[in-house]
């Protein structure tokens, strides 16, 4: 199983970036897929997640109306859509796939998004 992150980088305050996450290895297809992130000295916490087909979201409150999570079920891939960025979403962004919502699953790597001027 790989899940590779892309996307990230340094932006400033209000701007947008786009996150990508290709699978393999698994059938993409029947995963949830989630992002979490990390900041430094914090706990990685959910920032949004997808249903297997797509038809379903959750996003944590604090990136409503600002990110929107997708995927292309037809390329294994996931993607965040991060917009009106604030210096406050500096973190590690992980990619995440689980079967069910509740049970164990695979991590990225990561990639690193910083919001500064």
């Amino acid at each position: 199983v790989q899940l590779v992150e892309s996307g990230g980088g340094l932006v400033q305050p209000g701007g947008s970036l786009r996150l990508s996450c290709a699978a393999s290895g698994f059938i993409f297809s029947r995963y949830y897929m989630s992002w979490y992130r990390q900041a430094p000295g914090k706990e990685r916490e959910l920032v949004a997640r997808i249903s297997s087909a797509g038809g379903r979201t959750t996003y944590a409150d604090f990136v409503k109306g600002r990110f929107t999570i997708s995927r292309d079920n037809a390329k294994n891939t996931v993607y965040l859509q991060m917009n009106s960025l604030k210096p406050e979403d500096t973190a590690v962004y992980y990619c995440y796939a689980v079967a069910t919502v509740a049970g164990s699953g695979w991590w990225g790597q990561g990639t690193q998004v910083t919001v500064s001027s």
